[in-house]
């Protein structure tokens, strides 16, 4: 479901249509409109609490954003901004989708997505599931998918953070195995940074290093052990065990419907999304 449901939110970073949006309210530059459209479902907030939700961005990163941004759009002006642009990008993605399609859609993700707000320890989850609920389908479902998204985010964090692995460690871990560096690269981390926490992890016996004049990198290379990886996959378990809460209310019929009436929306929206894209989201595949 993650694959299905993480597409329609992930428009609001990649399509043109979304980052209009954010511009239309003075929200110039790629992060100003990301840290705000992420951030606003938490009110005015300074860094330091998005710097914890966000978990794998650099704290001076998050700091140059918050709380400035919100002199150019204040929260209530950052949500319009984001679901406007959001819904704009799935109408032109979805335009050949027959109407009762998108609603029937948007009905049962948002009866998984209610779950959410019940669901303690879920700061950026229970944030997005206490909005006020769209008018219309497209907005229906986008904010049912971004409830369910942060909501696995927030699960996801617990997991990094239960098994002590840090924001830098977790993405140099995801570069050692095979995601684009230039993809993850971008949070405000130094190279010494990415070094040491390479050099953590090593130490730690989840990588093993290569010999440096065999890459042409400004970092070291380094290759997943063993025992990284199966460590790595326990987090990624532990994940995937703390999102299934939500989709409990749902039959197996429910579930299978849902799947195959997100599938076609998913694959549409993944369509803008990079193939290096940050979330190392996998084409939506037919279950």
């Amino acid at each position: 479901m993650w694959t299905c449901f993480e597409p329609v939110h992930a428009v609001t970073y990649f399509h043109p249509r979304a980052r209009a949006a954010y511009e239309a309210v003075g929200l110039r530059g790629y992060w100003r409109g990301y840290f705000a459209g992420r951030a606003a479902p938490l009110g005015p907030v300074g860094p330091a609490p998005v710097v914890a939700a966000f978990y794998t961005f650099a704290p001076h990163m998050v700091a140059r954003a918050l709380p400035s941004i919100w002199q150019l759009a204040d929260p209530e002006q950052a949500l319009r901004a984001r679901l406007t642009g959001a819904v704009q990008a799935l109408a032109e993605l979805t335009y050949e989708l027959p109407e009762r399609h998108l609603a029937e859609a948007a009905e049962l993700l948002e009866a998984a997505a209610e779950g959410v707000g019940t669901a303690p320890g879920r700061v950026l989850g229970a944030a997005n599931a206490a909005l006020p609920r769209g008018d219309y389908p497209l907005a229906r479902l986008w904010q049912a998918a971004t409830t369910l998204r942060e909501h696995r985010g927030d699960g996801h964090v617990a997991a990094l953070v239960a098994a002590d692995l840090d924001p830098v460690e977790a993405l140099a871990w995801r570069v050692a195995d095979g995601m684009a560096a230039q993809s993850l690269q971008g949070r405000g981390w130094s190279d010494h940074e990415w070094a040491q926490a390479q050099s953590r992890l090593t130490t730690r016996g989840w990588l093993t290093p290569t010999d440096p004049s065999t890459t042409p990198t400004a970092l070291p290379s380094a290759t997943p052990t063993v025992e990284g990886r199966a460590a790595f996959q326990a987090i990624e378990t532990a994940t995937d065990s703390a999102a299934a809460r939500p989709w409990h209310s749902l039959t197996p019929d429910t579930l299978t419907r849902l799947h195959t009436l997100l599938l076609p929306i998913a694959q549409a929206a993944h369509q803008v999304i990079p193939s290096t894209n940050p979330i190392g989201l996998p084409t939506p595949q037919q279950g």
